[in-house]
């Protein structure tokens, strides 16, 4: 079939015409795997955050439905980079990662190689691929990643290079497409998509779009068919999932989202990424408070502790505010767990404005913290501020930084010690295979003896020794040895 035939008869609505090209696609691979003696092989590496894994997890369930067996080895029939482009050396690893794809391209005609993702909305990196990596066979951003299957089955016909489909923007949600999960106990959840905050550092909303979000009834709907199929865990999804709501027909805010979910029987843990300080609500730590499936870790990214820097950051929200928050948070809910990101050597920022994250940081005690120097990224509005902040001045301050969290965090992790936890168990301990590994409700690591046949289970573990970061435990059980 021709690729204009295959787009004539393509259904016009969605996801239907998904469905469609997954059909043809099969033809088209069947065909491949009889010429060749053996089934096609497909590699999805992914860079980038928890929404860019679950939108890989997407790509993914689409290529098995098509016939395509997973692999981690890139030398692959196809190759498919989720890129992420929040910092400009995450462009940089990409492109080396493609001189490697190119030789094994080299070696193999019929190898094909995609890239999408955040990297892909820039119009630059487009130019510079068309330029320098004419042997890439797929192009594609965010806003358009539901017409994989469209978009690749064209691929695999096309005999004249490369295809590019960039979308500016959408507020187009496709339900109901194949999807692969990583872990079958746990899985992520998108709520919404794209970001209207702009803070002045990230280049998230000009590659991401706009926030929309998605039907609650539809999220309700997948966790229901996920916990059917042995999910226990869930990770609500979106850039600021604090704002939910944002598109819907009928108000609908992030906590009334949390007390839907609670309400699915079967399923046991809830968890969120990433909320934003200026639109936490009384509501929301209410809800965490009452809700006896949402664990009790908020991840709060502070950015700074600085006023001043935070209002060039555009956080909208000072320190006094935040602090609030934290008290807030800890006076309703005793035992929260508070993770944080924060920039160091932002433009401007002065000694006085570092030791202001510093108190902080002294100030709430987090348990644990994502730490970054801060790096100018072409396109955001922070990569032309003046003021720029010497090196050696912002590695002294990350040094500093770093010592402060790590101290706290380890007297946070300490304090659990001798205590009995309920673990999430994901996987055999790649050390040592007498031990299992799995996730306290605070996102803590805990190591102990068991077997393959526990992993996915919630059980009661003792935590003996503290080692630092991560505990080593042992099953609990109740009543006389």
């Amino acid at each position: 079939m021709s690729i204009t035939d295959l787009l004539n008869n393509a259904p016009v609505e969605e996801p239907e015409r998904q469905y469609y090209f997954i059909e043809e696609a099969k033809k088209i691979v069947a065909k491949k795997e009889q010429e060749k003696g053996r089934k096609l092989t497909c590699c999805v590496t992914t860079f980038g955050c928890q929404m860019n894994a679950r939108d890989s997890e997407k790509l993914l369930g689409v290529l098995k439905e098509m016939g395509y067996v997973e692999t981690t080895d890139e030398n692959a029939d196809f190759v498919i980079y989720n890129t992420c482009t929040v910092r400009e050396n995450a462009n940089n690893k990409v492109y080396g990662h493609l001189g490697i794809l190119h030789g094994y391209k080299k070696k193999n005609k019929d190898m094909m190689i995609g890239l999408c993702g955040c990297m892909m909305q820039e119009p630059t990196v487009i130019e510079h691929l068309q330029k320098n990596y004419k042997f890439v066979d797929l192009i594609f951003g965010t806003h358009n990643l539901y017409k994989f299957a469209e978009l690749f089955t064209t691929a695999l016909l096309n005999k004249k290079g490369m295809i590019i489909d960039i979308w500016k923007d959408t507020d187009k949600i496709v339900e109901n497409l194949p999807i692969s999960r990583k872990y079958p106990f746990k899985s992520g959840v998108n709520i919404s998509f794209g970001c209207n905050n702009f803070c002045t550092y990230c280049i998230v909303p000009y590659v991401r779009g706009r926030e929309r979000s998605r039907k609650p009834e539809d999220i309700v709907a997948e966790i229901k068919e996920l916990v059917a199929d042995g999910v226990v865990e869930i990770m609500l999804l979106g850039q600021n999932v604090n704002s939910y709501g944002v598109g819907l027909e009928e108000k609908v805010t992030f906590a009334d989202l949390l007390r839907m979910v609670n309400d699915i029987d079967g399923l046991e843990r809830i968890r969120f990424m990433t909320p934003h300080p200026k639109d936490l609500s009384d509501d929301l730590i209410e809800a965490m408070a009452t809700l006896p499936k949402v664990c009790h870790h908020m991840h709060l990214p502070l950015q700074s502790g600085s006023t001043e820097v935070l209002k060039r950051m555009n956080r909208r929200y000072t320190k006094e505010h935040y602090l609030g928050l934290v008290e807030k948070l800890r006076a309703r809910i005793p035992d929260v767990a508070i993770t944080t990101d924060i920039i160091v050597g932002f433009p401007g920022e002065t000694e006085e404005d570092f030791l202001d994250t510093m108190d902080v940081v002294d100030k709430v005690h987090y348990d644990s913290a994502f730490t970054f120097i801060y790096s100018k990224r072409t396109g955001t509005p922070a990569a032309s501020m003046e003021d720029q902040v010497p090196e050696d001045v912002v590695k002294d301050r990350f040094d500093r930084l770093l010592a402060l969290v790590q101290k706290h965090g380890h007297e946070k992790v300490k304090a659990l010690e001798g205590t009995v936890q309920k673990v999430l168990v994901e996987e055999i301990n790649e050390q040592d295979n007498t031990l299992v590994s799995g996730k306290l409700a605070n996102n803590v690591t805990v190591h102990f003896p068991g077997d393959k046949s526990m992993i996915g289970k919630i059980v009661d573990v003792r935590l003996n020794c503290c080692k630092g970061f991560y505990f080593i435990g042992e099953m609990y059980q109740e009543g006389p040895l």
